[in-house]
């Protein structure tokens, strides 16, 4: 089958369709929060504020850089590793996430913080909108060098969305606490994505296997993104927590299981190898899921220990997920996982919502204080009759709520995404930046091997337009995505 990859007339009309709906979306409903509003000045004396350094601005702003951060330089380098894909996995993830953070300022804003017909606009909806763009960059991922830049698009339109609406089930009306996004950002964005490429499964994808692997250069890159989240991955667990010692207590419970999933990370990739010898995937994607997992949890009294051992089992678990369940699953399920995200988000996720459960479940007086107890979970309102156990059961079912929507609405998606118009590659020509972008590099080698494959009829996998892509490559060892095609 031909698939018409021009996206000439489509990616600008989504583009600008999409871009004008936001202006004339934004002029309607957003307005700036009253930290950010001139009348702020007025407002200092009754709200007890000294000096304009007690804006929020000041407190939010250094957090909402890290996010920033982790959003278009972590996760854009991040999947950089593909050794054709480089411009795509940078340039895509620039395109969704620009949208993204737009479309998830209205969704987010409806749901909480519209008052008097506006949506209020302050630092912490930006760092909010970061973290629903965050989740969309997880599902990214799965479908990372099989997709069209229109599917994107879409597919961010819709996710954003669904996002929205899981988050403000789980926050608003079930009361969770998950001030990393365990669940409402990993969880929800990994089983999203891997529903959607079970959905747009392509079984005769192994004519680009060997194009799914890395070269020396690329996995370079990747890690870059990897050392970025990394770092700033205390900021992303933290960022929106109260004021105080819940926020201090977030960053040091991440701090201390990043760095103890580094070691047990390390530690089974060599194990696991005949020689000893360290894979650069588990280097760069399961030292991460430390992060991940303690997300739900960050404010909570897990005490630096139990963060070590969250981090240590999660090193653990997503480096035994790439070297074992990511070939099952493709295998077996027929979920093609480019980016291995069930094993540093999916999975990591789940555990994070289960230690944030046990956690909750266990709190007490004599640990938080009365008053901290109260404070940490919001015992008040209609929560007044709550006790640790109720709040246990309900982050509970803030786990399977997550986990439904992003089945149900990944089933959905991909059903929309699937239809042929979309300009997808065909399944010879994925993972390859030539098929989406023109640079001198790209338009030498193809024109290279138009001559090559002029003089050798039948050879090659030919795309739209009668342009001829690579099809050989250096495959590394093991992939990302399962075991070798049959011979």
């Amino acid at each position: 089958m031909i698939w018409n990859t021009n996206l000439r007339w489509r990616l600008p009309a989504t583009c600008l369709l999409l871009q004008v709906a936001m202006v004339v979306l934004f002029g309607v409903f957003v307005r700036y929060d009253h930290d950010a509003d001139p009348h702020w000045i007025d407002r200092q004396g009754g709200e007890n504020a000294t000096s304009d350094m007690e804006n929020e601005f000041y407190y939010r702003y250094p957090s909402f850089q890290d996010v920033h951060v982790m959003i278009f330089v972590g996760f854009g380098f991040l999947m950089t590793f593909l050794q054709r894909y480089g411009y795509s996995s940078v340039g895509f993830n620039f395109l969704l996430a620009a949208f993204g953070i737009q479309w998830a300022l209205l969704m987010q804003g409806w749901f909480h913080s519209y008052s008097q017909g506006y949506i209020h606009v302050g630092v912490e909806n930006l760092i909010n909108a970061d973290f629903c763009v965050g989740s969309v960059c997880v599902a990214f991922g799965a479908v990372l060098g099989k997709v069209s830049p229109v599917q994107l698009l879409i597919m961010t339109l819709f996710q954003v969305t669904l996002f929205s609406v899981n988050e403000f089930i789980l926050l608003s009306l079930l009361e969770v606490k998950d001030a990393g996004g365990s669940m409402t950002i990993h969880t929800f964005g990994a089983y999203f994505g891997l529903t959607v490429t079970w959905i747009l499964y392509r079984p005769s994808l192994h004519q680009s296997k060997e194009r799914q692997s890395a070269v020396y250069h690329s996995d370079l890159f990747a890690m870059i993104g990897t050392l970025f989240l990394w770092m700033y991955w205390p900021s992303f667990n933290s960022a929106v927590s109260k004021h105080g010692d819940a926020q201090h207590r977030a960053a040091i419970n991440t701090y201390c299981s990043l760095a103890a999933c580094v070691l047990t990370s390390v530690a089974l990739s060599s194990a696991l190898h005949k020689k000893g010898k360290l894979d650069m995937v588990h280097i760069q994607n399961a030292t991460l899921a430390g992060g991940v997992a303690v997300g739900t949890a960050a404010e909570m009294m897990l005490m630096p220990y139990g963060s070590l051992i969250v981090g240590f089992l999660c090193g653990i678990i997503s480096t035994l997920g790439f070297v074992y369940l990511t070939p099952f699953l493709e295998s077996k399920l027929r979920i093609q996982d480019t980016c291995g995200i069930h094993n540093l988000h999916g999975m990591p996720g789940i555990i994070g919502g289960i230690v944030g459960a046990v956690t909750a479940s266990c709190a007490n007086a004599s640990v938080y204080g009365a008053k901290g107890l109260a404070n940490a979970f919001d015992f008040d309102g209609f929560k007044t009759t709550w006790d640790s156990s109720m709040q246990g059961k309900f982050q509970a079912a803030g786990l399977f709520v997550s986990l439904a929507m992003a089945l149900v609405g990944g089933i959905i998606v991909g059903i929309i995404l699937k239809l042929p118009f979309w300009g997808q590659p065909a399944d010879g020509n994925c993972f390859e930046d030539s098929v989406y972008w023109e640079g001198p590099c790209l338009r030498m080698e193809t024109e290279e091997l138009e001559t090559k494959q002029a003089s050798k009829p039948g050879s090659g996998s030919r795309g739209l337009g009668g342009h001829i892509l690579r099809t050989t490559g250096r495959r590394g060892p093991g992939g990302r995505s399962g075991p070798s095609p049959p011979k």
